[in-house]
């Protein structure tokens, strides 16, 4: 590893350090700024400024060094539990990608026969990364044309994703989602919000039924409300699969 790579690495621990503290990175700058002017007073009053930089310093020791410490035990402590809600995201978000493939855009992979069935579920994920991906990158008139209405205005889809919407909602309520960082949070609360928008796209299109004669309104309206959301919630499953937050639930 070179130089640079090794003051990356050490940079990049100190960060996730002082994001896991308890404590602002803000009041770190006024003990270490309080010192340094202290420290500047030390030819006009040398008693006094011994005094208070000792003072200092021994609060910036109890304030990072001890910090530190608790973070790092609670981590260590706390490891398993954290592996397994990462597992139960990563379940979830698997499934939903799935759905999302399947229920929205008619995702029909292409599978070779002749593989094993352990290379040919690779394939599929491939596949379906390929077609996620895509769609990520399409405008809303784009992804309008790629809906698959006959599955996704359904009232199966309606529950099928509602479900969803509610598995990730009680993750973000289950006793131990202190653990999880703020910005996964913030990325399943919206992903959670837009999976109940698309319910209620999927409802929109629904009244065509009851008001058949503003049939095409309920059906314009619907499918476009659909597509805006859906392209928001596939850019939220592709980011988080990037993060790591995708598999398959165990076999073994």
């Amino acid at each position: 590893m070179s130089e640079t790579q090794q003051a990356e690495v050490k940079t990049s621990k100190i960060r996730t350090l002082l994001r896991e503290s308890d404590i602002p990175l803000v009041v770190y700058l006024v003990v270490f700024t309080a010192m340094a002017v202290v420290w500047s007073l030390n030819t006009l009053m040398p008693d006094l400024a011994l005094n208070l930089f000792s003072e200092l310093l021994g609060a910036a020791f109890t304030l990072f060094i001890i910090d530190v410490l608790l973070v790092r035990s609670k981590t260590k402590r706390w490891r398993t539990v954290s592996e397994h809600i990462d597992y139960l995201i990563a379940r979830d978000i698997n499934r939903l990608r799935d759905g999302l493939s399947f229920r929205a855009f008619n995702f029909n992979p292409e599978l070779d026969a002749q593989l094993h069935a352990d290379e040919q579920h690779k394939q599929v994920r491939a596949q379906r990364a390929d077609l996620l991906n895509e769609i990520e990158g399409l405008s809303v008139e784009a992804i309008t044309a790629r809906l698959n209405p006959t599955v996704l205005f359904t009232d199966s889809s309606f529950d099928y994703f509602n479900d969803k919407a509610v598995d990730i909602w009680n993750l973000l309520n289950m006793k131990y989602s202190e653990f999880l960082s703020p910005e996964l949070v913030a990325c399943l609360i919206e992903l959670h919000t837009n999976l109940r928008d698309l319910c209620g796209h999927i409802r929109q299109y629904s009244k065509a039924d009851r008001h058949t004669e503003d049939s095409d309104y309920y059906h314009a309206i619907g499918i476009r409300g659909a597509a805006h959301t859906l392209k928001k919630c596939v850019s939220q499953v592709n980011q988080l699969k990037q993060a790591g937050y995708s598999v398959h639930a165990r076999t073994t």
